[in-house]
């Protein structure tokens, strides 16, 4: 089974089985690429088990070795989560505010955990906007007014 099998099985299985982050550590270390990947596996190992303390130093190791593509924008938007659930919401503003700039399969996710960190941030309206924007593609009807007033709130 290769690295990648090893992974999509590691997570399909119980996430709150007892010893998940140690078989999330096991994975991790059999990772063949140096490019992060393993240590980005064993944070989202930590995060998903209640550990955010646990995944930042994890999840900025990743993104420092290099990260690339699905796993960097994961990342990131994890990254962002962890800390603003460790209270520091800012930190989380500064990592995803320069994600909006991409446009693929996570960008209602970091509106969405955007979103979540402004609102720490005492930034309620451009919250709201975000999250408005992220929906408003989502919708059979009202795309437009949505969008629109989306766009408001943000500025």
């Amino acid at each position: 089974m290769d690295w990648e099998q090893q992974v999509a099985q590691l997570w399909a299985g119980d996430v709150d089985a007892p010893d998940f982050v140690e078989r999330a550590a096991a994975v991790a270390q059999a990772c063949p690429y140096d490019d992060g990947s393993g240590l980005f596996e064993l944070a989202g190992a930590h995060d998903s088990t209640g550990s955010p303390a646990e995944a930042v130093p994890r999840y900025r190791e990743a993104l420092a070795r290099g990260l690339t593509g699905v796993r960097r924008r994961r990342a990131t938007i994890q990254l962002a989560s962890s800390l603003r659930n460790l209270g520091d919401p800012a930190a989380g503003v500064a990592l995803l505010e320069p994600e909006l700039a991409v446009d693929d399969e996570l960008s209602a996710a970091v509106r969405g955990f955007l979103a979540l960190c402004l609102a720490d941030t005492g930034r309620e309206r451009a919250a709201l906007g975000l999250a408005l924007g992220a929906l408003a593609p989502t919708q059979p009807r009202y795309q437009r007014s949505l969008a629109a007033y989306a766009e408001a709130l943000v500025r």
